[in-house]
């Protein structure tokens, strides 16, 4: 029951998520309220502090308004609600397929989640359809380290198919550093938990043509380990 009841909760505030993270369109004040209410969760709940630049960075400083690719380290499973709460663009995640109950398919497809399989290196469909999503302007969500950071405080090697993913739509990376998240046996267990959470917006970051995955995976890495200051668990990368 708690499992049904924790799944429940992080769809819903999932859910509002996506669909409420657009800015409010005039004439619609429910849109608008209910996106002030997901905001409040996360500044409530678990006294979210926003550091860095938030403003949608492909309509900013130049950029020419194509597609996106966000970053993160995985600290809970409450990560994805806290930086979509402290953006008022729309980010499309990508997620374990594990982790998705067959209970709520109809969900995933309504939040347009992409399902990663970790546990094959044959299935690609999850980077193809990101790679499309992104080429098509779109901005996509991205944990590289492919699960929760265990013990906590202690970065996990990045998988190389975030620097792929960057290879193949040339798309600029805004890295996102999460922090100070509450500790759960499960990964919907934080929905219930109070936090002083953190999230800290780095500068965009751009890969020159002609460079490799790893290459670019490394260096995106080394952004996090400099930001954060946390050692990194000795594991294989893939």
């Amino acid at each position: 029951m708690s499992l049904v009841l924790g799944l429940l909760a992080w769809l819903v505030f999932a859910a509002a998520c996506a669909l409420l993270s657009r800015r409010p369109r005039p004439g619609d004040p429910f849109i608008g309220l209910l996106y002030q209410l997901v905001r409040v969760y996360a500044w409530v709940r678990h006294k979210l502090e926003v550091r860095g630049v938030t403003d949608d960075p492909r309509h900013n400083g130049g950029m020419d308004g194509g597609g996106l690719i966000i970053v993160c380290n995985h600290t809970a499973g409450i990560d994805p609600s806290l930086v979509q709460a402290a953006c008022e663009f729309e980010i499309r995640w990508m997620m374990a397929k594990d982790m998705m109950i067959e209970q709520f398919e109809w969900a995933w497809e309504w939040l347009a989640i992409i399902p990663v399989d970790r546990n094959s290196n044959r299935d690609t469909s999850a980077a193809r359809e990101a790679i499309r999503h992104v080429l098509a302007g779109g901005v996509v969500g991205v944990f590289p380290e492919g699960r929760i950071e265990n013990p906590p405080r202690m970065l996990l090697p990045f998988k190389a198919g975030v620097g792929l993913l960057v290879l193949k739509t040339g798309a600029p990376v805004l890295p996102v550093w999460i922090d100070g998240t509450p500790i759960a046996a499960r990964a919907w267990g934080s929905l219930f938990l109070t936090s002083r959470s953190r999230v800290t917006f780095g500068p965009v970051m751009r890969f020159a043509k002609g460079g490799g995955s790893a290459e670019i995976t490394a260096s995106i890495q080394r952004w996090f380990e400099e930001a954060s200051g946390w050692a990194v668990a000795p594991g294989n990368e893939g």
